[in-house]
């Protein structure tokens, strides 16, 4: 993977045509490592190649994460704001993430300027990735997603059982981002891992697209009470972060 990505930033605005030769000194690997590398590149769609020159220049899925990280870069900076804002006044962490296939990737975490006892590390930080369909941040992207592209990410997950709570049903799982849908707020009791709650709602942009989610977490030992009596209490805050995070992204929700 690191010879790889050695390759791809051989690409420059200055050179961004290259010849296998070109990148082999660039990267300091020989002609036929080199073309190893740029074969399964170009496989990949990572890499194209011009037909006339038989050089190579980077390809729609190098460009695509290039626009991905621009795209997210600029989330960040709006969403910073109130996802502080939920932070304290919740007095619990709270992160957004997107949805990267099965997985959810943490893009921003921000945790309570309060330090109150209610805080907890949960040994995540900015590039974390969890398994989505285990993860309130995860349910809430996944039950957005059209039903072909849903189909799709499931037959590439594998739901193990990762704490006392976790649905590996893909039936009741389906069944249960259905209800998130319609409801608006995804919950974890537990399914990641034992004592584990969190709770996420959807960030949609201009268009209404569902682009991100954020959610607050907390674990049992620094709020034990039960899963209605903690929805009450960090549910409006963060129904109004999205809100407002989807707000700055020229969101503007139709009248029922």
């Amino acid at each position: 993977m690191e010879r790889g990505l050695r390759v791809l930033s051989a690409f420059t605005g200055e050179r961004s045509v290259l010849g296998v030769a070109d990148l082999a000194r660039a990267v300091g690997l020989n002609k036929s490592t080199t073309h190893r590398y740029v074969a399964t590149l170009t496989r990949l769609e990572y890499l194209q190649q011009d037909p006339e020159t038989r050089k190579y220049l980077l390809g729609p899925r190098a460009m695509s994460l290039g626009f991905a990280a621009i795209d997210s870069m600029e989330l960040t900076r709006l969403a910073g704001p109130p996802l502080q804002a939920l932070a304290d006044e919740t007095g619990f962490t709270a992160s957004m993430g997107l949805s990267d296939g099965p997985d959810v990737v943490y893009v921003d975490r921000r945790r309570s300027g309060r330090r109150s006892a209610l805080a907890v590390d949960l040994n995540l930080h900015v590039g974390s990735r969890l398994p989505a369909y285990c993860t309130s941040m995860g349910k809430a992207l996944l039950a957005h997603k059209d039903a072909a592209e849903l189909r799709q990410i499931l037959d590439r997950t594998d739901m193990a059982r990762r704490g006392p709570k976790t649905i590996t049903n893909r039936e009741q799982l389906t069944a249960a981002l259905a209800r998130i849908r319609e409801y608006g707020v995804a919950v974890n009791d537990e399914e990641l891992a034992p004592g584990l709650r969190s709770f996420a709602a959807p960030v949609r942009d201009r268009c209404g697209t569902v682009v991100a989610a954020v959610n607050v977490a907390v674990h049992l030992t620094v709020a034990p009470t039960t899963v209605e009596a903690l929805a009450g209490r960090v549910e409006p805050p963060l129904r109004h972060a999205v809100a407002e995070i989807s707000k700055r992204l020229g969101y503007r929700p139709t009248s029922a």
